[in-house]
């Protein structure tokens, strides 16, 4: 056990499936090519996310895991739309990620794009382009960096 890599958990909202696939083939390239395990979970949209990342920061708390994560990338994208629902989506969810990083020093890298429509959405998730997926899990991956250098994990 001592020799296990360390895990990445990755939650995906699945709200927009084509988008945050290739947001997750971002992130799965960066995260195998650093070695680390991952596993993934997905959510219905973006404003489950944070619920998912806490009930798996709970279950660490309380040693109800195999193992710890040692990051979490979150993915997901949320189109703007005709109410302002977009904005109580997009500010909450990102609100509630910060305040978990923060709260629980947690690694984490922020994949969730808000755009104006799926053109823009594209660019930024297409793995040859813009790759917020594999940029979100270089975020995480130098957060446990900086997690390690301040002796917060081992």
């Amino acid at each position: 056990m001592e020799n296990e890599r360390p895990c990445i958990l990755i939650v995906e909202a699945r709200f927009y499936e084509d988008i945050a696939d290739e947001l997750a083939r971002g992130a799965l390239e960066v995260i195998e090519k650093a070695g680390f395990d991952y596993e993934r979970i997905d959510v219905p949209g973006v404003f489950e996310v944070p619920g998912a990342v806490r009930y798996a920061v709970r279950a660490m708390e309380a040693k109800a895991l195999s193992r710890p994560y040692a990051g979490f990338v979150t993915l997901g994208c949320v189109i703007r739309g005709e109410t302002d629902h977009y904005d109580h989506v997009c500010r909450e969810s990102s609100r509630a990620m910060m305040d978990l990083a923060i709260n629980h020093s947690i690694a984490h890298g922020f994949g969730v794009l808000t755009v104006e429509n799926r053109d823009q959405a594209w660019v930024r998730a297409k793995v040859d382009q813009k790759n917020h997926g594999g940029r979100a899990a270089q975020a995480c991956l130098r957060m446990i960096e900086l997690k390690r250098k301040f002796r917060l994990v081992s």
